[in-house]
């Protein structure tokens, strides 16, 4: 079964960091392409940050670029989510997702297939 935990959510100041960890279990972590979503308060969950199987290749939304980072560590089946220079308008549930994927390109939300049960961010003013 697989599994997607993530972890380092919190409060924080606009301007501030935070970094977040999505730790994967129960299937071959590197065959696997990763993302990032958000949800807002009464918004529809939108496409944070995908990175490749082999984190050769990043795609970011447009209101991320410059400040968030999206990595992973193979080797200890991890995803990261660097968030840097945090703004109010970033306050949302965060979570990470899989996608059976081997393509550079980005897939369809549709075809990630596994989600997590996601971490509440909250900046403020």
């Amino acid at each position: 079964q697989v599994q997607l935990v993530e972890s380092g959510g919190g409060l924080v100041q606009a301007g501030g960091s935070l970094r977040l960890s999505c730790a994967a279990s129960g299937r071959t972590f590197s065959s696997y392409a990763m993302a990032w979503f958000r949800q807002a308060p009464g918004k529809e969950r939108e496409f944070v940050a995908h990175i490749t199987k082999s984190g050769g290749m990043t795609y970011y939304t447009d209101s991320v670029k410059g400040r968030f980072t999206i990595s992973r560590d193979n080797a200890k089946n991890t995803l990261y989510l660097q968030m840097n220079s945090l703004k109010p308008e970033d306050t949302a549930v965060y979570y990470c997702a899989t996608a059976p994927w081997a393509y550079n390109s980005r897939p369809r939300r549709d075809q990630y297939d596994y989600w997590g049960q996601g971490t509440q961010d909250t900046v403020s003013s």
